[in-house]
């Protein structure tokens, strides 16, 4: 029997409008689990920008290597994990380092490792998951964000920059950014952001934010649908991000501010005039953080979890 959905007034206050303060209570107890991997080839200022993102040292860097230290013969996995705290809101955040990505003279699979830890992130949830005495809260190890740092050439992204953002952005949420952007002009840096935009449109590589969530528009039926849709193209039109990291602070007009002193002059990295460091920030932590958790589980996680039930499914078949 079909039921039919009837706008009723209320004629007096009930209190079930609480409910999203009930929830941010309970959220705020638990905290929050924020996943970052980040990609890129030594020398590219990965960890200074994740330092400068959350205005903490939370990793250091791995491209400094003294003479007599082996080069790495593969990609490493390192990981993380620290709990931050800011006005009352308990952040788990874990990062991933991935030196030895792309530094060696045959590149052949050096994405091997990051594809399989991303998978293997999955793959754990999958089986906690499927425990018949599962846990209550399951530890969210899963790959949230990918931010790939691109290096400031000006000329066009590498075969192999291609081939592993590819390769990436089918199992998770890809960010790309030009790092050390202060070492390319401002002409330089429009026509490198537009020359990027083209090759990862002509070889369909699949950034974040996705506008195919809006495809339907039947669902946008508030101003604030539209509203999101409409942030979400102003932020793809303005990937990559042009960024520059500095944990040191200099001094203009005699306040403090992050940034570099070079003989040219100096760089404040939250000087929007300077880089898109803040847009980027602000992207990653203060309008989309939530989105690519919930994106995460809802599109990357969902797409392998149904490869793996099927495959099971198909291997029981089979007996």
């Amino acid at each position: 029997m079909a039921t039919t959905e009837k706008k009723i007034t209320l004629t007096g206050y009930v209190g079930f409008d609480t409910v999203t303060q009930q929830i941010e209570r309970r959220l705020l107890k638990r905290g929050f689990t924020f996943n970052l991997l980040i990609v890129g080839r030594s020398g590219l200022g990965k960890s200074t920008l994740v330092n400068t993102l959350f205005a903490a040292h939370l990793i250091d860097s791995k491209g400094l290597r003294k003479p007599n230290e082996p080069p790495r013969q593969t990609t490493e996995i390192n990981s993380v994990t620290h709990v931050v705290e800011e006005n009352g809101v308990r952040l788990k955040l874990t990062i991933t380092d991935t030196p030895g990505y792309g530094d060696q003279v045959n590149n052949e699979n050096c994405w091997d490792p990051i594809i399989k830890y991303i998978k293997e992130q999955y793959s754990t949830y999958l089986r906690k998951e499927l425990t018949p005495n599962r846990e209550r809260r399951i530890p969210d190890t899963r790959v949230h964000a990918v931010i790939f740092c691109i290096n400031p050439t000006g000329h066009s992204l590498t075969p192999l920059d291609i081939t592993v953002m590819k390769k990436i952005s089918e199992i998770a949420n890809v960010i790309p950014v030009i790092s050390k952007s202060d070492s390319l002009t401002m002409e330089e840096r429009v026509a490198y952001k537009r020359r990027i935009k083209e090759e990862i449109d002509f070889h369909g590589i699949r950034v974040f934010p996705y506008m195919d969530t809006f495809l339907d528009d039947d669902v946008l039926v508030t101003d604030v649908d539209r509203a999101e849709r409409q942030a979400a193209q102003a932020i793809r039109d303005m990937l990559p991000f042009a960024v520059v990291g500095s944990e040191r602070n200099i001094v203009v007009d005699g306040k403090a501010v992050r940034g570099r002193r070079t003989r040219w002059g100096l760089i404040n990295v939250e000087n929007e005039a300077h880089c898109e460091f803040v847009a980027l920030r602000n992207f990653l932590t203060r309008s989309h953080l939530q989105e690519l958790i919930e994106m995460t589980a809802a599109v990357h996680y969902e797409t392998f979890r149904t490869k793996q039930l099927l495959a099971l499914k198909e291997a029981s078949g089979a007996k």
